[in-house]
């Protein structure tokens, strides 16, 4: 009985440790500031195909959120207004659902009237690859591809800082000779 027992044991972790490795062998892309930004292709809530890689060229803003996030809804009035100020820049705010519903999504967009995309994110591997550790997370890529910024939390995105902190990523336009 005591072999038996034994017996077992040894197959239970023999086969978990089978299992565990396993997963291993195919360790996907983390983000890391001052590297490339994980790569994603996500469909908005209208329907529209975005991928990262296709906004080389602009600063993109990239927020994870959820409509069950009170913090969320909180700073959405002040990205639409950082959005609105910056639409005659090279700059491109998208954001993305996280464990959550696009309905609900939808339904408060139109509710708030913010005009920025609302990517779905339905198996969470975007967030997975971006590290989420919650909601709401922001993600600054610039022109490059590369990820400069991460902030935890809800920020007033409208303020001098939030246009500041953005404006040093902004690719500089030639200037005409005079």
């Amino acid at each position: 009985m005591h072999i038996r027992t034994i017996r077992w044991t040894a197959l239970f972790v023999f086969t978990l440790l089978l299992f565990g490795c396993a997963t291993e062998k195919t360790p996907s892309q983390k983000a890391e500031i001052n590297k490339p930004a994980p790569d994603f292709s996500l469909t908005d809530i209208d329907g529209r195909q975005w991928q990262l890689s296709d906004l080389t060229g602009k600063v993109v803003f990239v927020n994870f959120w959820a409509t069950w996030c009170p913090p969320c809804q909180e700073e959405m009035p002040s990205m639409e207004a950082l959005n609105r100020g910056l639409s005659d820049a090279p700059f491109q705010m998208i954001t993305i659902l996280n464990n959550d519903r696009p309905q609900f999504a939808d339904t408060l967009r139109k509710k708030i009237g913010f005009t920025f995309p609302v990517l779905i994110d339905p198996d969470s591997q975007t967030a997975q690859q971006y590290g989420l550790t919650g909601v709401p997370e922001t993600f600054i890529v610039d022109p490059e591809g590369i990820l400069r910024e991460k902030f935890i939390g809800p920020r007033p995105w409208n303020s001098q800082e939030a246009f500041k902190m953005l404006s040093k990523y902004m690719p500089h336009q030639p200037t005409a000779d005079k």
